[in-house]
């Protein structure tokens, strides 16, 4: 399936796994090595524990989302070690990708919305100096909304409506591109337009016509 992008003003993206490649499965692995074996169960694309959320809403600071990790692994682990563990999802960022983003923010209002951490973003920042030579998503898009700085995340309607009455969008000329459909549910009840990515088969650089 393609999309005809000018059927829309604003284009509402992911971050991770629609613009930065992820392996929630990585995670799981890691912090099964480090003796958290239900991991699993506690952290998924589809549903996490009240600590994630907590943490993803910046309610909980990362000194003590790491505490609470070491005390459910059964082996001595040190900060460094914690973020390693937790930062194994994330992957890669396909150039070609962010030529789209620079793309479509000439003819769009394009906005980022992510349910992120500071660890993440953080580790996400140094890849994007590192390798693109930039030190931030800002400038791909009108705006970013990241789960932990604004206090709300998907799949939560508020935090939706907030990118919608803080930057005027009509509902019915808005893209939303997620690879989460719980994320997808709730745009549509509030009549947003929207994309569910299926990650294992199509792109965004492929996704447009």
């Amino acid at each position: 399936m393609t999309i005809k992008p000018n059927k829309y003003k604003n284009i509402i993206f992911d971050l991770g796994g629609v613009i930065l490649n992820i392996d929630y499965m990585l995670a799981v692995k890691a912090f099964n090595v480090l003796g958290l074996p239900e991991f699993e169960n506690y952290f998924s694309q589809a549903q996490q524990k009240q600590l994630f959320d907590l943490y993803e809403k910046g309610q909980l600071s990362s000194a003590d989302f790491r505490n609470e990790l070491k005390i459910h692994c059964k082996t001595d682990v040190d900060d460094t070690t914690i973020d390693a563990a937790w930062n194994s999802m994330l992957l890669d960022l396909p150039p070609e990708r962010l030529d789209l983003l620079k793309q479509y923010k000439q003819t769009h209002r394009t906005f980022l919305l992510s349910n992120t951490n500071e660890i993440h973003i953080d580790t996400f920042n140094k890849y994007l100096q590192n390798n693109f030579n930039i030190p931030n998503m800002a400038g791909h898009f009108e705006k970013l909304y990241l789960s932990y700085k604004v206090g709300m995340r998907k799949p939560d309607s508020e935090i939706f409506e907030l990118v919608l009455s803080e930057n005027n969008l009509n509902p019915s000329e808005t893209l939303f591109i997620d690879d989460s459909i719980q994320h997808i549910k709730t745009a549509n009840k509030l009549g947003i337009q929207t994309y569910w990515l299926d990650v294992k088969k199509e792109s965004i650089v492929n996704m447009f016509e």
